[in-house]
Formats: structure tokens, sequence, C-alpha cells
């Protein structure tokens, strides 16, 4: 019989009970639909004191939907995203940000997971050329596919040249709440304040249930996005649903201690499996993930009491996620079986 806790990943954590509590506390009676209700504009005016008072906010129900927003509404379909060959735009989005926004993903090879400007610049050609797409979004994972974190000198770095050569920052903030705690930056400090002008911000990882948003930093940029979001059958009929769940998520800064949580587990993990002598840690424990090589033949072994996904089966690279729930000791009696089983 499996463990019914899990390392596979933080979307398979349960719904955090303070988000249950807000999203019953707002289960009262009739109120208009579509987000022009109290709860949802109550919620709107949460990120604008995090993130700046033009701060535009556009609720929906996952993370590739909040990354096709906010891709569509920086390109037009001759335009090309630059992004890492691991991104979850380019690798497990089913081919949705292409679909959807008619323009071209352009993956490059990118070290533990994080663009440098030295990798964009060498993508970054054709320009004027009617033959070739044109670069016009950069788009980052923070924390990246490989659970490490920009430090903010790459992502200002980053910033600049998008800016510089006409071209927007993107970023996939399914785990920001992982990077900010890490850094131990707010969350303005960790994306706007940066050079960041489109952030996909998670709630769904670290602790929702089914809530994310795409926030814009320059309100100009959002002009067609409520007509995006339409389109792309993500406006809630019942956004107060949805929308309450973030008040929760910033009451005493919830989404700080669930993150903080979330990575400090990581670090519990990584020093356990460590000291097993057939593991080895394969990249930066930076946020909620352990990367580890280890013995093909313990996978299937592993796998038939905990679920958790192979990374890299050529290499025999495995990922685990910690969650806001994950305890000390799910963490010891899943690297006694580990040990057992290699």
């Amino acid at each position: 019989m499996k463990a019914t806790r899990s390392f596979a990943s933080d979307n398979n954590a349960g719904v955090h009970p303070e988000m249950l509590k807000a999203i019953a506390s707002v289960n009262q009676g009739h109120v208009v639909g579509y987000g022009d209700d109290p709860y949802t504009q109550s919620a709107i005016v949460q990120f604008r004191r995090r993130f700046g008072a033009d701060t535009e906010t556009f609720f929906v129900f996952n993370g590739t939907a909040a990354n096709c927003l906010s891709l569509k509404a920086l390109t037009n379909s001759f335009h090309a995203v630059i992004c890492a060959e691991a991104a979850h735009i380019y690798v497990d989005e089913c081919g949705a940000p292409e679909k959807f926004t008619g323009c071209k993903l352009i993956p490059v090879p990118a070290k533990n997971g994080k663009l440098t400007v030295e990798i964009v610049r060498a993508a970054y050609h054709g320009i004027g050329d009617e033959h070739h797409v044109q670069p016009r979004v950069i788009s980052i994972t923070q924390a990246t596919e490989v659970g490490t974190v920009y430090k903010p000198n790459e992502i200002r770095d980053l910033a600049s040249f998008a800016h510089d050569h006409g071209m927007f920052l993107h970023v996939d903030g399914a785990r920001i709440a992982n990077a900010a705690a890490a850094l131990g930056l707010g969350l303005r400090e960790a994306t706007r304040d940066l050079g960041v002008d489109v952030l996909s911000f998670g709630a769904t990882k670290n602790g929702a249930l089914g809530a994310e948003a795409v926030l814009f930093f320059n309100p100009e940029l959002a002009a067609n996005v409520k007509f995006y979001r339409k389109q792309g059958m993500q406006l809630a009929s019942k956004m107060r649903f949805i929308a309450a769940q973030f008040e929760a998520l910033f009451t005493n800064d919830l989404w700080l201690q669930n993150a903080r949580h979330a990575n400090r587990m990581a670090q519990l993990l990584k020093r356990e499996v460590s000291k097993i002598p057939q593991v080895k840690i394969i990249y930066g424990v930076e946020a909620n993930g352990v990367f580890a090589q280890i013995p093909r033949k313990a996978i299937a072994k592993l796998q038939k009491r905990y679920f958790f996904y192979v990374w890299n089966e050529a290499q025999s690279v495995v990922r685990w996620m910690c969650s806001w729930d994950t305890t000390a000791d799910d963490v010891k009696q899943f690297t006694h079986f580990l040990r057992q089983s290699v």
C-alpha cells in the first residue's frame, strides 16, 4: 500500500485550512458574478498594497492559464518568447502558450535552470527581418524547474537587457513564494522592484485551491487581458471563492509561513538523504525541491510506497518536492524506506 503522503509535487498536498475557512466565509448570500463583487475587489486591493497601486490583477484557475494570458498580452503572432529548455511553458503545458498566443517559444540551454544575459543575447537575432520571428519576451521561472532560485541581480540584469532591447520580462511564479522566502525578500522586492513586467503569481502550490493570478505592473500592458481571459475560458463566474483565498494568503503572511515551512522541509530532506552513500544531490536545494540521482533499481521499489516523478530517466535523476504540510516525520519515514530501497 502506498503512503497517503508523497514527495511528488506540492500540487499533491491538500488545501490549507485557512483557505477552506476563507471560502466558507464568503459563501453567504448572493453577490454579482464574474468578479464584480466586494470580495474580489478587496483581494485586488491587497495585491495593490503589496505590489503597487497601479498593479492590474486577473484571477485564473491554474498556472498554465496564468502563463498563457501573460504572454498573450505581451506578444503578437510573429513574436518569440525566449525561455529555458526546461521551462514549464515549453515542456509541461502541452503547447498551450504557442497555441494561445500564436507565437514561437525559443528554448535555450540553461545551467542550473537559470537564464543569463549571455544566453539570451545568443538567441536575440533576426531583428527587423520579416523571415524571422521577433524576440519579444524573456520568460523565467522563479523558483526554477530544478529548484534553484535566481538572485536579485540576475533578475535585474535580465530585465535591463529585455528593456534595452524592446522586450519584456515575464516571471512564471508558480513557486514565487518559496523563492521570496528563500531570498528573504518581500513579494514586490523579489519581482516588480527588480524590473519584472508581468508575474504569474502562484497560490495553488502554496496551499490554495485552484487559485492563481496574473499581475501586470504596467497597466497599459493589461488593456486587453479581460477579453483574453474570457476567450481563454478563465473568467470565473463565482470569482469570490478564488479571490477570498488570496485574502487568507496575505493575512498574517500565511504565504510566507507556508513557503518557509516547505523550504525548511526540503533542507531537512536534503540533509537526511545525503547521509545515504548511494544518493547524490544534483542541483542546489534553494527552495522546496530536491533533485537526486539514485540507483535505478531503487526507483521502482521506492515508488511502490511513495509517488514521485523521475526527472531524467537516462541519468536516474528523481525529483522530490516538499509542501506546506510536509512534516519532519514524513521526511524521516521516507528517508528510512529510501535507505532500505537502495
